[in-house]
């Protein structure tokens, strides 16, 4: 089973990447215990922000980008995490998202995330996140993670940082145990002679 994380952190450290791994960590045991192996990839997008910029310039991804938007497109599942800027998600992560086709996400179990300096940011979550996964389709579990600058080093009790992250890798993993995995077959691809001799059999 294929778990992509879609991480927009801009600094290094950064602690929407720090969120991201532990959602990661969080689901990857989740599924483990229901008996489902799981390939975690991280999609790093601070790597990719020149190659996201030409695309939407050009129209053509780059080979760096083009390999990560295939690993979105064929994931199982999906943890998409971005700081908040001005209230809502980052340019970077919503230009990677204008980067995927319309229909990439429909179905597909989505859990989102955020970071930020102040709580007062964690409603950006519903008036903007969640939004934007149900216009692609896509299935968003009920609990949003959202880290502020104090959440961390949290304890693990109900409400806290952690035990938040707890509860979404486990609605994440509720939703992907019921799912097969996903088979992705390569485009076949028929010559233009055969297709010529084939019209002109007609």
């Amino acid at each position: 089973m294929k778990l992509v994380v879609v991480t927009a952190g801009l600094s290094v450290p950064s602690s929407t990447r720090l969120l991201a791994d532990r959602l990661a960590g969080a689901a990857a045991r989740e599924l483990g215990g229901a008996g489902r192996e799981v390939d975690v990839r991280v999609v790093e997008l601070r790597e990719l922000a020149r190659d996201i910029a030409d695309n939407l310039v050009t129209g053509f991804p780059p080979p760096a980008l083009r390999d990560a938007v295939r690993a979105v497109e064929e994931a199982d599942g999906l943890i998409a995490v971005t700081p908040i800027f001005s209230a809502s998600y980052s340019g970077l992560f919503k230009s990677f998202v204008d980067v995927l086709d319309k229909d990439a996400l429909t179905g597909t179990p989505v859990l989102i995330a955020a970071t930020g300096g102040t709580a007062r940011h964690s409603l950006a979550l519903e008036h903007v996140m969640r939004p934007l996964f149900a216009h692609l389709r896509a299935v968003v579990v009920p609990t949003a993670v959202f880290a502020a600058s104090e959440d961390w080093g949290a304890n693990g009790a109900d409400g806290s940082l952690a035990g938040r992250i707890d509860r979404a890798a486990r609605e994440l993993a509720a939703l992907l145990a019921g799912r097969p995995a996903a088979t992705h077959q390569d485009e076949q691809v028929v010559p233009f002679a055969q297709q010529l001799a084939a019209l002109r059999g007609q």
